[in-house]
C-alpha cells in the first residue's frame, strides 16, 4: 500500500511542479514585462554593446520589470549570440517574446535628420551627427580630408556644395562614411540631366552654381527676389566684373554678427573677398537651399549690375544698371542705417 501512495504523491507533486513551471514559462514568454505601465520608449544599443551591457541598461533605465525572465528567454532564443545594434522603438506592455524578436531582427526605428541655414563645416557635422551614432569629429575629418573628398569630385573648399538642406531618414547606426555616401547619392539624384543642362547653359558646373546660390541666398531672404539677384551676379560674371557681394566679406571676416560692411572689411586678403578678386570664391559661403540653386538655374534675365538694400529695411533691394543710380540708392540706405544707429 505504501508504494501506490508514494507513486500517487510523486505524480501529484510532479503535476504541481509541471503546472507551476508551465505557468512561469507562459508568463516569461507572453506576459507584459517591457515598459509595463509606461509609454513607448526608444532603446539605443551601441555598435560595440555586449549582452551584459544591454541587460544593465534594461534594468537601470527601467525598461523591464523582471530582468531574470527576459534574460532567460533571450538566451533560450540565442539573442545574446546575435546582438544587433540600433535604435529600437519598444512599445508599452510588450511581452519578452515580442521585444526579443524585435531586437533580434534588427528592426530599427529610423531617425529624421533635418538641417538648413548652415554656414561652416563644424556646424554641419554637429547638425548631421547629433542624433546618430556617427561620430561628429570623424565626419568633420572627412570633410577636411582632401584625398577623401577628391574621390567624390570635390575639394575641401567646395565640399559643402554636396549637402542639400532637406529632411532625410537614417538608421541610428549610420557611420560617418555611410552618412557621407548617402549625401553624395542625394546630390547625384538632385543634379538631374535637366539641371545639369541648365548649369551647362550658364557655362557653370553644378559646384559653381551652388557657390553662386550660396551668395544669392545670403544676399536676400526673399524667394521672389532671388532669381533677380542671381541674374545680377550672372551679369557681372559674364562681364568679368567683381561680384562685390557683402556676404562674402562677412564670411571672410568670420564674424557673422556684422550688420554693416565697412571699407576695412574690403581690405581682407581672402579668396572669399569678392571685392578684391573677380569670379566666384572657391567654395560656398553657406549650404545653399534647393530653392536658391533653382533660382540661379532659373535666373531673371535683365541688365542690372548693382544692388543695394532698400532703406525701409524690408529685406528687398533697389537695383540699378549704372553706378550713378546705384550710388544714389546706397546713400539712402546708409542714411537709414545711421538714423537707426547701426554702425557695424
Amino acid at each position: 500500500m505504501k508504494r501506490p501512495k508514494l507513486l500517487a504523491l510523486l505524480i501529484v507533486v510532479g503535476s504541481m511542479l509541471l503546472v507551476s513551471f508551465s505557468f512561469y514559462a507562459y508568463q516569461m514568454v507572453y506576459t507584459p514585462n517591457v515598459l509595463t505601465d509606461q509609454s513607448d520608449r526608444i532603446l539605443l544599443i551601441p555598435t560595440e554593446a555586449t549582452f551584459d551591457e544591454i541587460q544593465d541598461r534594461l534594468h537601470e533605465e527601467d525598461y523591464v520589470k523582471d530582468l531574470l525572465s527576459f534574460s532567460v528567454l533571450a538566451k533560450v532564443m540565442e539573442y545574446d549570440q546575435y546582438l544587433k545594434p540600433g535604435r529600437y522603438l519598444l512599445k508599452a506592455d510588450m511581452s519578452n517574446l515580442a521585444a526579443i524578436r524585435q531586437l533580434r531582427s534588427g528592426r530599427q526605428e529610423p531617425v529624421n535628420v533635418t538641417f538648413n541655414n548652415v554656414r561652416l563645416k563644424p556646424e554641419l557635422a554637429q547638425r548631421l551627427c547629433e542624433n546618430l551614432e556617427a561620430d561628429e569629429e570623424v565626419f568633420l575629418a572627412l570633410l577636411n580630408n582632401e584625398n577623401f573628398v577628391k574621390e567624390y569630385g570635390f575639394t575641401t573648399e567646395n565640399i559643402m556644395a554636396m549637402f542639400l538642406p532637406n529632411t532625410y531618414q537614417f538608421y541610428w547606426t549610420t557611420s560617418a562614411e555611410e552618412l557621407f555616401e548617402r549625401f553624395y547619392q542625394e546630390y547625384e539624384n538632385f543634379w538631374s540631366e535637366q539641371r545639369a543642362n541648365q548649369a551647362d547653359s550658364l557655362n557653370m558646373t553644378p559646384r559653381e552654381v551652388s557657390i553662386l546660390a550660396s551668395i544669392v541666398e545670403s544676399e536676400t531672404n526673399k524667394p521672389d527676389e532671388a532669381p533677380k539677384v542671381a541674374g545680377l551676379y550672372l551679369n557681372r560674371l559674364q562681364r568679368n566684373i567683381a561680384l562685390q557681394a557683402d556676404p562674402t566679406l562677412v564670411y571672410a571676416a568670420g564674424d557673422f554678427t556684422i550688420k554693416r560692411v565697412l571699407n576695412k572689411h574690403k581690405e581682407i586678403d581672402s579668396p572669399y573677398n569678392t571685392y578684391r578678386y573677380t569670379g566666384l570664391p572657391p567654395g560656398p559661403i553657406r549650404v545653399p537651399s534647393i530653392s536658391a540653386i533653382d533660382a540661379v538655374l532659373n535666373y531673371e534675365d535683365h541688365n542690372y549690375l548693382y544692388m543695394c538694400a532698400k532703406e525701409d529695411f524690408s529685406g528687398y533691394h533697389n537695383f540699378a544698371t549704372n553706378l550713378t543710380a546705384h550710388l544714389a540708392n546706397a546713400r539712402r540706405y546708409q542714411r537709414a542705417l545711421g538714423q537707426a544707429g547701426i554702425y557695424n
